[in-house]
């Protein structure tokens, strides 16, 4: 069981690293809750719920994932180098098209829910 809570620990400092360092991932879990609370309010179904609870969480991990690439980039190769700055360019893509994808989502969902029915 400590195992567990060690492993947990070290994932909550993980969310706090990313917190505290990445202006980005604020953002991203402020409009996140603005998001869900709107969710809650509008009362959208558990499918309509569903799809915003997984382009949020994408988004989120995205950013994750961007901050330990970029991190691990500048470790290896702290000087420019052009090569990292492609992977380090990337990782951010990913970020952006899940991003993109989540607004998209909340559109649909919110299109659909309040303007066809």
């Amino acid at each position: 069981m400590r195992k567990y809570i060690k492993s947990l620990n070290n994932a909550l400092k993980g969310l706090r690293t990313v917190w505290l360092e990445e202006k980005n991932f604020r953002l991203e879990t402020v409009l996140s809750a603005i998001v869900l609370v709107l969710v809650f309010v509008f009362q959208l179904s558990i499918f309509e719920s569903s799809f915003i609870i997984v382009a949020i969480i994408l988004v989120l991990t995205g950013e994750v994932i961007n901050t330990v690439i970029e991190d691990l980039c500048d470790k290896v190769e702290p000087q420019f180098n052009e090569v990292i700055g492609k992977i380090k360019n990337m990782a951010a893509s990913f970020v952006l098209i899940s991003f993109l994808g989540a607004i998209l989502i909340v559109i649909f969902v919110f299109i659909n829910h309040f303007l066809l029915t």
